[in-house]
């Protein structure tokens, strides 16, 4: 079984979560009947937590469609075992009661959900101080029960700690961590460990730039980078160290993979270490890898992340590695600076 974790009272989350952003329409086309059989498979082999967003294409309504097949399949109890975790991405601008309660509703019926299991809100603008007001908004919903859990996406530490100071509860907050992005060390982990928020996280595998497929392979130029994954880790890889530090780190990665093949017996992989070293640091409650449904699976693999622990010698190699790498919460700034210019 794939573990899990209490996020919040009353809500478990699978430490790896299946992300949905690949069905947004930046990753390819979609087969929505293979995207929903293929959703099955995850829920069979026990990877039960999903996560999405109102603006990722057809997710919520996938989302709807694979729970109405799993009560036909399995009885409607069975959708007490799914998980699934959406975001509110409003353009900024004046919030109100009947904006909010219309995105909320736009969500329910799209899932075909009573509640929203986590609502995850993120606001482009920090100059527009309205996103307190669609929190607040957002917390009357939850205390409504049309929402379970309130969220954050995207926010850096700074503004997480004015959401909590204004008595808003948020239970976690969805931000990019990986060997190469280890920005939420500096701020954020440390005050969500204090506060008791949690991290669900992305951006682990660097859109597969941290896993074996690239591993001695000569720098790809621009035209070879065919999703929007590639593309914007690539800038990340870019502003860390270049190619060749990468390379440095995949074959590390493949070191340490490799010890761990000889004493187990199983294939562990350069993407395996490179999740379970995100999956260790405090305060992080899950890993969030992007499932290509119907195009590409690797359930059997991400479940080898709990089959092996990374040791002593593991993390000082890595680490040596990581400190040749250009700090970049100096050069971007907090969680989601990125995002905001």
């Amino acid at each position: 079984m794939i573990p899990k974790t209490d996020l919040a009272e009353g809500l478990d989350t699978c430490r790896i979560l299946n992300g949905m952003w690949q069905v947004s329409g930046a990753h390819g086309r979609i087969n929505p009947e293979a995207a929903v059989a293929g959703m099955m498979d995850y829920q069979e082999a026990g990877f039960t937590t999903w996560d999405l967003a109102d603006h990722y294409g057809p997710a919520e309504e996938f989302i709807g469609q694979f729970r109405r097949r799993v009560a036909e399949a399995r009885g409607p109890q069975a959708l007490a075992g799914i998980q699934a975790f959406t975001k509110w991405v409003p353009r900024p601008g004046p919030m109100t009661a009947p904006l909010v309660e219309q995105s909320v509703a736009r969500s329910l019926r799209r899932m075909d959900v009573p509640a929203l299991d986590l609502l995850q809100f993120h606001w482009w603008d920090y100059q527009d101080s309205r996103y307190l007001d669609a929190l607040t908004l957002l917390a009357q919903q939850r205390d409504a029960g049309r929402i379970r859990h309130l969220a954050l996406t995207n926010f850096d530490t700074q503004h997480l700690q004015r959401i909590l100071e204004q008595g808003i509860a948020v239970v976690s907050n969805q931000v990019q961590y990986s060997l190469i992005d280890r920005r939420p060390e500096v701020q954020m982990a440390p005050f969500c460990q204090t506060q008791g928020v949690r991290l669900l996280t992305y951006g682990a595998l660097a859109g597969g730039l941290l896993t074996r497929r690239y591993l001695g392979q000569p720098e790809p130029p621009r035209a070879a980078l065919n999703t929007a994954s590639l593309q914007k880790y690539k800038q990340m890889v870019d502003a860390w160290g270049g190619w060749e530090l990468l390379q440095t780190l995949l074959r590390t990665l493949q070191g340490v993979a490799e010890k761990h093949r000889l004493a187990s017996g199983l294939e562990v992989s350069i993407a395996n270490v490179a999740v379970r070293y995100i999956l260790d640091r405090p305060a992080v409650a899950g890993v969030i890898i992007g499932a290509r449904l119907g195009v590409a699976e690797h359930r059997q693999d991400n479940a080898r992340v709990f089959e092996f622990t990374l040791d002593h010698e593991d993390l000082a190699g890595i680490g040596a590695v990581l400190r040749q790498g250009r700090d970049l919460y100096r050069l971007i700034g907090d969680c989601g600076d990125e995002y905001r210019g």
